[in-house]
């Protein structure tokens, strides 16, 4: 069957396709009403219950970043929500405090564009959209990002309701200054501590494909689907699939 012109665009004088031309919108009345309802309660709930069988692992964890290098125990930084409404988000810092964001802004202006020279490559040699040799990283850093325990104290972003267990993850500011007009859609849905892309690839995943990925959990998003990623997400923990 003959291909719709209008989905590619030239690039370097050859044909690509262009990713904007066959996604489908973000449908936002599964975010309404009762649905909503469903997704807070559960999140919630599930979120109450991790914190609590997970304080005593957070305060290890919070004992060792403490004494291992200097700075607070938790990296605040401010992140777009749904509809790109800003909030407080924690994640255990795995960084050197006070670190200079030019690296990371450089890398996420490259990722976005689909530029594949900010690529590294895993132990097996494939492409991998992720800082993997980034110098800001403290070594328990390195530690807390490949198992994704880094990710913890956003359960209290979870019961505050600025995020979801489940959904696309939250934007920084200056990462939608790259954004095309579709990836936008991204941000019709609560942020999620985990989601589609996480189980579908994670760092080995493009933008593009992660934004299509995230539009596809919102248009088919089910408490179901959020009980089946969060028990996929559990290996891909385990392993520290993807984790940089």
């Amino acid at each position: 069957m003959k291909e719709d012109a209008a989905a590619y665009a030239v690039v370097d004088g050859d044909y690509a396709l262009d990713a904007s031309s066959f996604f489908i919108p973000a449908d936002t009345t599964r975010y309404a009403g009762r649905r909503a309802l469903v997704k807070r309660v559960f999140d919630f709930t599930l979120a109450l219950l991790m914190l609590v069988a997970l304080s005593p692992v957070m305060l290890i964890l919070a004992l060792i970043i403490k004494f291992t290098s200097p700075g607070p125990v938790l990296f605040v930084q401010e992140r777009l929500g749904r509809d790109g409404r800003p909030f407080r988000f924690y994640k255990f810092r795995s960084m050197k405090h006070k670190s200079d964001d030019a690296i990371h802004r450089q890398f996420a202006a490259m990722f976005i564009n689909g530029d594949e020279h900010g690529c590294a490559e895993s132990n097996s040699g494939e492409k991998v959209f992720k800082l993997k040799r980034d110098p800001r990283i403290t070594p328990i850093g390195a530690f807390l990002r490949r198992t994704s325990l880094d990710e913890l104290p956003q359960l209290f972003n979870i019961l505050k309701g600025d995020m979801s267990l489940v959904g696309p993850r939250p934007p920084i500011a200056y990462e939608i200054e790259n954004y095309l007009p579709w990836h936008m859609e991204r941000l019709k849905a609560v942020p999620g501590l985990t989601g589609l892309w996480q189980v579908s690839g994670r760092s080995s995943v493009s933008f593009d494909e992660m934004v299509r990925l995230d539009i596809e959990y919102i248009n088919n998003w089910s408490l179901w689907t959020d009980v089946v990623i969060l028990a996929k997400t559990i290996p891909v923990v385990i392993r520290g699939t993807g984790g940089y």
